[in-house]
């Protein structure tokens, strides 16, 4: 896709050039199915994910606030008491719910970084979603990451090791998505807007 704004004729994608009220109004009426972030943690699901909604005009979930209500404990209490594959098992759960709860309509949801990798989780999303990988580059991802310390699998590690061993295990997952759009270091309307285009060229 030409990241070329335009308006402004920016070549390098930093700038944003939204479509018009009407044409983002149309774009949400021909999504029928909810639209699910997929990708690393620390790329932006979650804030690029609630500008996206608002853009659309549609709902967003947090699938990690949606785990933390049902579970009424903390991630990293879930990840302690009972260990990753108990957490990604609610995790299923929940992003399946979801996505019913959302059937047949504009929505956008945002997952936790390892949901897409779980092959059932995958194979859902993809069945009755319209997936969306947000990638980004290594060192924008270990200076986003450092902004809080509530990340499990981050905890007493360096976090450059541990992002770049799951870049590479991740991606092959992450890559069964139809759209990829990049979230770089520039404003993240940025990564909205590419979003945006990919959708409409996936609906038509």
């Amino acid at each position: 896709m030409d990241e070329t704004n335009p308006s402004t004729g920016n070549p390098d994608g930093s700038a944003h050039h939204l479509p018009d009220t009407a044409a983002l109004a149309a774009l949400s009426r021909r999504l029928d199915r909810p639209v699910v972030l997929v990708g690393l943690m620390g790329v932006g699901k979650s804030t690029i994910g609630r500008r996206l909604a608002h853009c659309l005009g549609t709902p967003f979930v947090d699938a990690d606030d949606a785990v933390v209500e049902a579970a009424q404990m903390s991630i990293p209490e879930i990840f302690e008491k009972f260990g990753e594959p108990y957490f990604r098992d609610g995790e299923r759960r929940v992003i399946a719910r979801l996505i019913e709860e959302n059937s047949g309509r504009a929505a956008v949801i945002a997952t936790g970084g390892g949901a897409f990798v779980d092959p059932e989780t995958r194979a859902l999303i993809l069945d009755r979603a319209i997936a969306v990988w947000l990638d980004s580059d290594l060192d924008t991802l270990v200076e986003r990451v450092g902004r809080k310390n509530t990340r499990p699998l981050l905890v007493g590690k360096d976090p450059r090791v541990v992002l770049g061993e799951l870049m590479e295990q991740r991606r092959p997952a992450y890559a069964q998505a139809p759209i990829r759009a990049i979230s770089d270091d520039g404003p993240q309307m940025a990564s909205v807007t590419r979003i945006l285009a990919a959708l409409g060229d996936y609906v038509g």
